[in-house]
């Protein structure tokens, strides 16, 4: 199987040219579903429905009239989209066994390209957190934990402890896709990125990972997190890709208001070889305390890059980046707050047996069927939201979140093209290292140097870059012009190419024996 790059170039062609067929692709990706099973990406796995998709599009193929680049393709969507007839539990105790009777506009527009649908993802609940560890399936493994080049840098203490804790994590929330794309069970995924949680994971996993423009793509039938944040996101192997399955997916959605009323045009990406006319902005704010001087080598580097390819580059200031965090703490709990309200034991998910009273029964339906997380981010945005208190919190952070949007604003107006970053502060940490904090901690250094874009509203990119001393990918971000998706991707694409990034050299001898036991692994319906 064609591993790196090119559903458009190889594997579409290999299926049109009969040199693969849909079903023996569809069997490959779930059975090396299953013998990945221990990383925990999935939380449900469709086989019997996959197969059926599989083989209507091998029907088609048979007829030489395939639906598009993505017939035949298999792929993998984070489960806190709806997705009719298979279970969609946001990795909580609240929706547990809920199905809903709708498809999200997205995964309906990849069925109708007749992509192929392996299963659902592994999260952290309700999509909060930033390290995939949190939802009540258990934590997801990073699948470079089991790669030889990481293998050949970690010391292991003993043998017998090396790889049970050494595992690192995959970032979040869409740790589950992530990890899916990195290990070769699908060829593309979609996550969600409210601060961050499709870019970081793909850092940590070394696969692309793009967060488009808010309104570019439909968030009817994504269970909300953010409404005014969250975007559905693309994880791929390559970049080109990328651009594959966002053609698909653009558009208007008259079920969804925000999204753009004009028509979009899929693209394809150019080569683009003359960068002398790109200006690169980099912006000094991101040099944020924390940032691991490996990261700070390799931006550089990449400047460097572009300097001597004949590119512009600037140092730009985005000052009030600083304020963004606490800014989009307050902006997150309180549309959190608000978006939680709709489970309340009533009409879907989990039910309490307390019938005393209905308000009985609502309080404990929420406490029995939310993590600690969910129910912290609850209380303080509904404490931000009370009465004494929405002037001095709400409204003061969406004016700081105005200030934030007309940095960016200043900077592209400037002459600009594209902003150039890290995606986050280090590669992965090991998962005991990772727990030793609080997760609201973790999100809030996590999510530093990624949610100012959603707050913006701008297309980003993880562009994954080269591996640290410990043999994990780390990744550089860049950031565009809103809705410049192509601009944005066309140099994406380029710096993918100068940096050749190394493929990920899996070796799982030794991993059949049932890791997670004790949780429900991925089930195969």
């Amino acid at each position: 199987l064609p591993r790196k790059g090119g559903l458009r170039f190889q594997v579409s062609a290999a299926l049109r040219e009969g040199r693969v067929t849909a079903t023996e692709l569809c069997q490959r990706c779930l059975s090396l579903i299953k013998s990945t099973r221990f990383l925990n990406a999935y939380i449900t796995v469709a086989e019997e429905a996959a197969l059926k998709q599989a083989e209507e599009s091998e029907e088609r193929y048979r007829r030489g009239q395939p639906l598009g680049v993505l017939d035949g393709i298999p792929i993998a969507v984070k489960d806190n989209f709806n997705t009719a007839g298979i279970e969609t539990t946001c990795a909580s105790n609240m929706l547990k066994g809920y199905i809903s009777p709708y498809n999200a506009t997205v995964v309906q527009k990849l069925l109708d390209q007749g992509a192929v649908l392996l299963g659902k993802t592994n999260l952290d609940e309700f999509a909060m957190g930033s390290g995939s560890t949190d939802g009540v399936f258990g934590p997801v493994r990073n699948p470079w934990s089991y790669s030889r080049q990481y293998k050949e840098k970690s010391v292991p203490k003993s043998h017998s402890e090396d790889e049970e804790s050494n595992w690192v994590i995959t970032g979040g929330s869409s740790g589950g896709s992530a990890a899916a794309v990195s290990s070769f069970t699908c060829f593309a995924a979609l996550g969600s990125d409210t601060g961050g949680s499709t870019r970081n994971p793909a850092a940590h996993c070394g696969v692309v990972g793009l967060k488009p423009t808010y309104g570019l793509i439909s968030r009817h039938g994504l269970i909300p997190l953010v409404n005014s944040m969250d975007v559905p996101g693309i994880l791929t192997r390559c970049v080109d890709d990328a651009a594959v399955v966002l053609g698909s997916l653009a558009g208007h959605d008259p079920k969804d208001s925000t999204t753009i009323q004009d028509n979009f045009k899929p693209f394809e990406l150019p080569d683009l070889t003359d960068v002398s006319k790109l200006s690169i902005g980099i912006p000094k704010e991101y040099h944020a305390p924390g940032l691991s001087s490996e990261i700070v080598a390799l931006w550089s580097k990449a400047t460097d890059l572009f300097k001597n390819a004949g590119a512009k580059v600037i140092e730009v200031s985005l000052p009030h980046t600083r304020h963004s965090i606490v800014c989009y703490h307050v902006l997150c709990t309180a549309e959190v707050a608000s978006n939680m309200a709709r489970f309340d034991g009533l009409e879907y998910g989990h039910r309490s047996d307390m019938n005393k009273s209905t308000e009985s029964m609502y309080s404990a339906t929420r406490r029995e069927g939310f993590n600690d997380v969910v129910r912290g981010r609850i209380l303080s945005g509904n404490y931000f939201l009370l009465k004494q208190n929405y002037e001095n919190y709400f409204i003061k952070a969406q004016k700081v979140r105005r200030l934030i949007a007309n940095d960016f604003v200043k900077v592209f107006g400037s002459g600009v093209d594209i902003l150039l970053t890290p995606t986050t502060l280090s590669d992965a940490v090991p998962y005991m290292e990772f727990i030793k904090e609080d997760n609201r901690t973790r999100s809030a250094q996590d999510d530093i140097l990624t949610q100012a874009a959603n707050m913006a509203g701008l297309p980003a990119i993880n562009v994954p870059t080269g591996l640290s001393g410990r043999g994990l990918p780390v990744g550089l971000q860049f950031i565009g012009r809103s809705f410049q998706e192509k601009q944005l991707l066309t140099v994406a694409k380029w710096f993918e190419k100068q940096v050749k990034f190394p493929m990920i050299q899996l070796e799982m001898k030794r991993h059949d024996h049932g890791a997670f036991q004790h949780q429900k692994s991925a089930s195969f319906s």
